[in-house]
């Protein structure tokens, strides 16, 4: 259960800081000093990469929805979790996706940014309007925001964790080249959950924001029929 289990690395103020924490602020490190040589030696990499989130936001999104409103915080995440899937291939450092805190965390700011999109998007009453017709799946609608938050934070958790014990088993029994396959393999998983995880929050940010684009749609057209 400890091979899986965060472990306490040394107490910060009386805090326990775990392994899981410290590959986090190494990870973040990392990643600032890598956009920072970006934009100062090779910027149009940084373009190219901001293009590839957008064409996988783009994919699910409603048509004609600004997607600059979405990008920063549907980009951060993508970026953040390509690094924490596969940050434990350096040595000593582990992933923090394997670490259910981690996910559940990040699922939590997937499940607030649904709903602010969707307020900011549709107004307060017409986005507790929407849940709420007709108003019997209201409770049905209420469970099926937290399961899918839920839900994704447990994908996310179990494929990082069974892929980091795999190849850890493995780099165990049979050390050095044979298991390099796995670790590239694990690798390739970490960019695939990292990609499921974007796609299904840019799907839940869509669900909560395409209704005003209906909305919208319908008042325009009301009001062409109006005026001729």
């Amino acid at each position: 259960m400890e091979a899986i289990s965060p472990q306490v690395v040394f107490e910060l103020f009386g805090l326990p800081i775990t392994d899981t924490v410290v590959s986090t602020w190494v990870m973040m490190i990392l990643i600032i000093l890598l956009v920072i040589a970006i934009r100062k030696f090779k910027p149009e990499a940084g373009e190219m990469l901001i293009e590839f989130i957008n064409n996988i936001v783009s994919s699910v999104m409603p048509e004609d929805v600004d997607l600059t409103k979405f990008l920063p915080i549907l980009g951060t995440l993508a970026i953040f979790l390509v690094f924490a899937n596969i940050f434990s291939i350096f040595p000593v450092m582990v992933s923090p996706t394997a670490n259910i805190n981690t996910t559940v965390a990040l699922s939590i700011v997937v499940f607030f940014a649904v709903h602010f999109y969707g307020m900011k998007e549709k107004g307060l009453w017409g986005y507790v309007k929407d849940f709420a017709n007709p108003i019997f799946i209201l409770p049905l609608e209420i469970v099926s925001q937290f399961s899918r938050t839920l839900s994704l934070s447990i994908r996310l958790f179990g494929n990082i964790l069974s892929t980091d014990l795999i190849v850890a088993i493995v780099f165990a029994l049979i050390p050095f080249i044979v298991p390099l396959p796995l670790a590239a393999l694990g690798m390739l998983t970490g960019v695939l959950q990292a990609y499921i995880f974007i796609v299904l929050a840019s799907l839940y940010i869509a669900s909560a924001v395409e209704v005003q684009e209906m909305e919208e749609e319908r008042r325009n057209l009301k009001e062409e029929l109006s005026a001729s």
